[in-house]
């Protein structure tokens, strides 16, 4: 006999799912400067992934998430490797951080950090594992 998803659990994702993944993103964008950073953003929008496997199961979150999890996860360690070894490339230390301040139009000076640029390749290497572990432990027969 199949189970029938719970409507509640339906409405509370339905709900929920959109907060989550912004302050997610804040943490990943606030992190190069206050505590966050990738890793704590990517655990927060890997309890979307969680909380869509449960309300779900594997199927509808494949539809949901058609992406690969090693897609993310190759993707997520190639530009955080590639950012300590272009600092090592232009001269500096691995990994070391640089800034650059730009003028935007009708936005003002806005900083872009290095170090953004790492913590993005964090988050998606744990929203990859995320993604892969629910696939994992949801498929049936293994």
């Amino acid at each position: 006999m199949k189970s029938r998803p719970s409507p509640i659990l339906d409405a509370g994702m339905a709900i929920a799912a959109g907060p989550i993944l912004v302050f997610s993103l804040y943490l990943l964008f606030a992190g190069h400067n206050q505590p966050g950073g990738g890793f704590a953003g990517g655990l927060v929008a890997g309890v979307v992934v969680v909380m869509a496997w449960v309300v779900g199961g594997t199927e509808p979150m494949r539809r949901i998430l058609p992406i690969r999890s090693s897609a993310l996860l190759g993707t997520g360690l190639f530009l955080a490797s590639a950012t300590g070894f272009a600092s090592l490339f232009l001269g500096g230390a691995f990994l070391e951080s640089a800034a650059v301040t730009v003028t935007i139009p009708l936005v003002g000076s806005v900083k872009a950090v290095s170090v953004l640029i790492f913590d993005i390749g964090v988050y998606l290497v744990v929203v990859g594992m995320a993604l892969w572990l629910v696939r994992a432990l949801g498929e049936e027969g293994t």
